[in-house]
């Protein structure tokens, strides 16, 4: 792949391009996300002979998505709504559940929404992007200690902006 094999880098964009997508939808990239996604692996590309041998592709993508994210959303000027739902609901067959499933989602993301930006990304990337510890440390660019501190912070937010509801701890 380093060597610059056109098929082995399409397969790791078939294998990457949806959670690159969710990735760039979650951290605010929105209507941008196929755009904001192009152009990282674009820019991933060019960067392999800079990719550390042995070490995890999905990460070092995942923080390029982030980084162009961050530089579309700046340059779009806008800061209000950054998150739009990117995955469909489950299904569920009984419309009552079905409501509440809807009704507590909405309430969570709203609550999501109004962390603070560094809040609402460690909580996108561990929970809405089901990223590991490290991996959200390399997506985001900071050390693993900060990403459990802030981490522990926003779930201690969440838990007293929903009180009637489970935040996962």
């Amino acid at each position: 792949m380093r060597g610059g094999d056109g098929a082995a880098y399409g397969e790791l964009v078939d294998r990457h391009a949806l959670v690159a997508k969710r990735t760039a939808v979650f951290l605010g990239a929105g209507a941008d996300a196929d755009d904001v996604v192009q152009d990282a692996f674009v820019k991933a590309y060019r960067g392999l002979g800079g990719f550390r041998e042995g070490a995890a592709f999905r990460p070092w993508l995942l923080r390029i998505v982030a980084n162009e994210t961050r530089n579309a959303v700046r340059a779009r000027g806008r800061r209000a709504r950054r998150e739009e739902l990117a995955v469909p609901l489950d299904v569920v067959l009984d419309p009552a559940e079905a409501a509440v499933s809807l009704e507590r989602r909405t309430e969570l993301l709203n609550a999501v929404r109004t962390l603070p930006e560094p809040m609402r990304l460690v909580v996108t990337c561990r929970y809405l992007l089901d990223l590991d510890e490290q991996e959200t440390a390399a997506v985001l660019g900071w050390p693993r200690g900060t990403v459990k501190s802030r981490l522990h912070r926003a779930l201690g937010r969440l838990r007293d902006a929903l009180p009637d509801k489970e935040v996962q701890r």
